[in-house]
């Protein structure tokens, strides 16, 4: 079914691959290990303990150029990839996703434009799950792998006949926060509940945690600053917040412009600052 013939799929309940792809309402698409569990944490919520809804969790490259501190300091790239599918596989597990899938390919592979595989092996997941929401990395994200697995999302759902294309596509938050565009245009995920299960599924990356990255930390702190930080004139509403971009318009419609349209947010933030700052000169 891959391009890869090292690409892996792990079923944590042991239903047949089939079945575990059918039954997804949604899936994430993300560059790394543990961007799923970073960004995507809203479908893995929804789904959790849910017997209508499950998720399915895709990662694009290998983890071969991951840093690595601690014990993990003398890890090779082979070595890392093994660890880092592992741990990739263990939050499944914790998540309950109804699928895990990795690609296995290099970020260069990735950031190709003119390597079609990536898109190929992601419009037949796609196909393959129907999902009804996809979540992936948001265009204005500084992590290029992420820009550009972004971009094979939207490239492979840009294929599928509109029937089949999901209700929503969302552009989450990793390597850059959202938390700077305009209320309206973000859209708002609640992440209060089961803070427990959301500390794990970062956690449980251990080659990065205790390899000198503390995503945990980092992941839990920005949603609940997200949730504080919201509203400037209320009270909070939650205990944590995780902010997208809505990239759906962009899949719907094959010739709009994917620059334009990520410009259109930065151009509705600029304007509200100079506004902002017109009024109390």
């Amino acid at each position: 079914m891959w391009h890869k013939n090292t690409a892996q799929i792990f079923i944590p309940d042991r239903v047949p691959d089939q079945e575990a792809l059918q039954r997804t309402t949604h899936i994430a698409v993300a560059a790394h290990q543990d961007d799923i569990e970073i960004m995507a944490v809203d479908g893995i919520l929804a789904c959790f303990q849910q017997a209508d809804r499950w998720f399915t969790g895709v990662v694009m490259t290998n983890g071969a150029g991951s840093p690595r501190d601690s014990l993990y300091k003398d890890y090779t790239d082979v070595e890392m990839q093994l660890v880092r599918a592992k741990e990739q596989f263990k939050a499944a597990y914790i998540g309950e996703y109804s699928a895990q899938v990795l690609l296995d390919y290099t970020s260069a592979e990735v950031k190709d434009s003119l390597n079609k595989a990536p898109v190929e092996d992601l419009a037949r997941l796609f196909e393959a799950t129907g999902p009804e929401y996809v979540y992936t990395h948001n265009l204005a994200d500084k992590h290029p792998t992420h820009v550009a697995v972004a971009m094979r999302t939207i490239q492979a759902l840009r294929l599928l006949p509109d029937d089949l294309k999901p209700e929503r596509v969302y552009g989450c938050e990793v390597w850059r926060s959202l938390e700077w565009m305009l209320d309206q245009d973000k859209v708002v995920f609640d992440t209060s509940s089961h803070e427990n299960l959301q500390n794990s599924l970062v956690g449980v990356f251990d080659s990065q945690v205790a390899g000198g990255k503390r995503y945990d930390l980092a992941t839990m702190g920005r949603r609940r600053a997200n949730a504080t930080y919201f509203a400037s004139h209320n009270v909070d509403i939650s205990t944590g917040m995780a902010f997208a971009m809505d990239l759906t318009p962009l899949v719907f419609d094959k010739d709009m412009d994917v620059i334009q349209y990520i410009q259109s947010f930065i151009d509705r933030f600029t304007g509200d600052v100079r506004k902002l700052i017109v009024s109390v000169e």
